[in-house]
């Protein structure tokens, strides 16, 4: 008997040694399994916190305004003064004679056809090519020393949007929607508002929700382009409509709970509900007519000058959007390049003083009302404001030309409102413009800056996307600090 039961420990521990070998493959493969789920995991715990206005730490800003001007807005034509091309003008550009850029070989260093003049206490050298906006340097920060990655206009925008040059990414205001969800449950928590002359460069990638669920895209919404399908059709009562949104929540509901992990869906599902909801709220947002005629008269709303007008109702809309609840509102001013360089965006390839001319008039009175307006109203207190372009032009002429060729290793960017230190310049290229000199600051860092300003680590805000923890700030960035009030 004794001999019998060793033999059995024996086969026992026999067994036990082949069935632990026997299982290796499989135990390695749920190994590997358990780490690609784990990823799913913890993306659905992300989204389960997200949008419901928790933040890392306490925030400066609740809510953004971006206003961009594409076409990639000159520096040293616009905010940063650089005398060396008063002196030297039509000389060579030391170093660089006849480089190439993306239109081809430039000729001589170029002036800036309009004289700066000292502006604000502050006394910064700023153009008089932008009278009203020279009443708000004393508010502003600006980042003269802003850096891209490309030196075409597409990819710039999106590049400049997104933090990546490539589509398909999600933009930095799906982000503050992912993130921070919506503060009006009637409005939607990101809206793009794109210029009358129509969209920018690569369109609607720069205000993609990318890998983002569809919830996060922007809604477009513009004075001159309201929101289709926001009335009841005739002959359906108000008690019929809403007996049927009341039936069809409670489909999309069952239908939700029979599919917890289809975030498409649930997106989906979000979106129509807000749509129905937006039949009320939508039309009084954009009911411009209720705003005073001095208001009008002060953004310039009334303006010979059609699309000065037509940018200045957006402007106005803008505002009424931010002080409603909603989270990142992009001001779009010009739009996507033409036929003509110049004629619709910034982009001044031939005739520099002959565009800026036309497009300055449109922009600064009803940009610099907006910022005033915010001011009046306390809004700056918890609004952060920021101002960008894809990047900037040549200090030289474009050969056979008076207009600049693109530049994206220095150029302007800037801040103000929630957080930030006002009246200050971060940064500086050359003497002449051409490159980032003094702290170059790529569009990572700028990202980075903005999350900190609404309570965000940018290195802790992610979403889990193919693989990878994915953010705004790719795997880059370092706030400003020296901005920071």
């Amino acid at each position: 008997m004794k001999k019998l039961a060793t033999n059995a420990r024996l086969l026992q521990n026999i067994v036990s040694r082949r069935g632990f070998l026997g299982n290796v493959a499989s135990g390695l493969a749920g190994i590997g399994l358990a780490q690609l789920i784990s990823g799913e995991l913890r993306a659905a715990e992300t989204e389960w916190r997200s949008g419901q206005g928790m933040t890392h730490y306490e925030p400066k800003a609740k809510r953004v305004l971006q206003i961009f001007c594409p076409g990639a807005a000159s520096h040293m034509d616009l905010w940063e003064h650089k005398p060396a091309l008063d002196k030297f003008d039509g000389k060579p550009l030391p170093g660089e004679e006849g480089v190439l850029s993306f239109q081809g070989k430039n000729g001589p260093l170029m002036r800036s056809p309009w004289p700066f003049k000292p502006a604000g206490e502050s006394g910064k050298m700023f153009s008089t090519l932008l009278p009203h906006m020279a009443e708000h340097v004393d508010d502003i920060a600006f980042i003269h020393s802003m850096t891209s990655k490309t030196n075409t206009h597409g990819p710039g925008c999106v590049f400049m949007n997104t933090g990546e040059d490539t589509e398909g990414f999600p933009s930095a205001g799906s982000w503050m929607s992912y993130a921070l969800g919506t503060a009006n449950e009637n409005l939607p928590a990101f809206v793009a508002i794109p210029d009358i002359r129509g969209e920018p460069p690569n369109g609607k990638a720069t205000w993609s929700n990318g890998y983002l669920p569809a919830q996060h895209q922007a809604i477009v919404l513009s004075n001159q382009r309201s929101i289709r399908n926001l009335q009841v059709p005739e002959g359906i009562s108000v008690q019929e409509e809403i007996a049927t949104r009341e039936f069809l929540q409670t489909l999309n509901e069952r239908h939700r709970l029979a599919n917890p992990g289809n975030s498409e869906l649930q997106a989906r599902i979000a979106a129509y509900e807000l749509a129905a909801r937006m039949q009320l709220s939508a039309p009084e947002v954009s009911n411009l007519a209720a705003e005073s005629e001095s208001s009008h008269r002060f953004y310039g709303t009334d303006d010979s000058n059609k699309l000065k007008a037509a940018y200045a109702r957006n402007c106005l809309l803008a505002r009424r959007l931010l002080e409603r609840g909603v989270r990142y509102v992009s001001l779009y001013c010009a739009s996507r390049a033409s036929g003509v360089d110049g004629l619709l965006n910034w982009d001044a390839h031939k005739t520099l003083k002959t565009d800026y001319e036309r497009h300055c008039p449109i922009f600064d009175q009803p940009t610099a009302a907006l910022l005033s307006d915010l001011k009046q109203r306390g809004m700056l207190e918890d609004t952060l404001v920021i101002w960008t372009t894809e990047f900037g032009r040549m200090p030289t002429r474009q050969e056979g030309t008076t207009g600049r060729d693109h530049n994206p290793d220095g150029f302007t960017c800037w801040m103000m409102g929630a957080g930030i230190r006002a009246g200050v310049s971060y940064g500086a290229t050359d003497e002449f413009g051409r490159r980032a000199l003094i702290n170059p600051t790529t569009v990572w860092d700028f990202y980075a800056t903005v999350l900190h300003l609404l309570g965000f680590d940018h290195e802790r805000l992610t979403y889990y996307h193919n693989g990878l923890d994915r953010r705004l700030t790719s795997v880059h960035g370092d706030r400003i600090q020296e901005i920071l009030a």
